[in-house]
């Protein structure tokens, strides 16, 4: 059961009928790296510097990000020395953290393994779930074995974000990186949605049967008047893939004023 350090969530929380919409994020990378202390530091804003390196837990929160609500669930993972039944995250996780410290090569290098399983685990499914690039204790800058532009490069290899972080310093810094994982898996979830056709009417006399609707006037605008949609003079827009520059007028194309346009361009979308 999830939780939410120490204390469980209960499952009457919020009705059944309104769920919050989830994202998993899972948590990778070699021991030592600070896995444990982004997740505390995350939740609590808080710093802890000592931890069980063997325990692994899923911790739960909701979080505002672009003022839209998610359950945010955060899979704190406890491999030992690289990737090692990765079935539990690979088949839970909406996205992934592959976090190492920038004071430790061999960290780096075991970050290699795990973005080369998850682009393993991509090509296998039909699902693409995004990926970040974590570098952790930016404080020990004065250490550093891993270059950014290292780091860089890496994510630039596997197609990933990048980012440098501080679990000791910058609470910032650190939420923004959750909340970046966040909106990844939104703009995935909005690519893969089917795109529907739109109708609108043709430049015909609307049937008798129309109402006509007028607008007064607002702002020095011409008065518009809009005739009700007839399924019998609705046309099929093509796809955005193939949709070109299109031109709607109105009713009132050959009065004296210039009649207002609404122009649609190549790929955009009206809600």
């Amino acid at each position: 059961m999830s939780s939410m350090f120490g204390k469980p969530r209960a499952s009457s929380e919020r009705p059944p009928l309104s769920p919050l919409p989830e994202c998993n994020v899972a948590i990778l990378g070699c021991r030592g790296a600070g896995k444990s202390a982004l997740t505390v530091k995350f939740l609590t804003k808080r710093f802890i510097s000592e931890y069980d390196p063997n325990l692994e837990d899923t911790y739960s929160s909701e979080e505002l990000v672009d003022q839209q609500p998610v359950l945010l669930k955060v899979m704190d993972t406890a491999d030992q020395d690289g990737p090692g039944n990765c079935e539990r995250y690979l088949c839970w996780a909406s996205a992934f953290l592959v976090v190492y410290s920038i004071d430790s090569r061999r960290s780096f290098e075991g970050c290699q393994r795990y973005l080369e399983v998850l682009a393993l685990h991509a090509r296998g499914c039909q699902r693409r779930c995004p990926v970040l690039l974590l570098g952790n204790k930016l404080d020990m800058e004065q250490y550093r074995q891993v270059p950014s532009a290292e780091g860089m490069s890496l994510a630039s290899r596997f197609g990933c974000l990048f980012h440098e972080v501080s679990a000791c310093q910058d609470f910032a810094r650190v939420q923004h990186v959750f909340h970046e994982a966040v909106r990844e898996v939104r703009r995935q979830a909005e690519q893969s949605l089917p795109v529907r056709p739109l109708l609108i009417s043709e430049e015909r006399p609307c049937p008798p049967v129309a109402t006509p609707v007028v607008l007064p006037t607002h702002h020095s605008l011409a008065t518009c008047t809009f005739n009700t949609l007839s399924t019998v003079n609705c046309k099929e827009i093509p796809s955005v893939a193939q949709a070109k520059l299109v031109t709607v007028k109105s009713s009132r194309a050959q009065s004296k004023r210039k009649a207002p346009t609404l122009t649609l361009l190549k790929g955009f979308k009206i809600f």
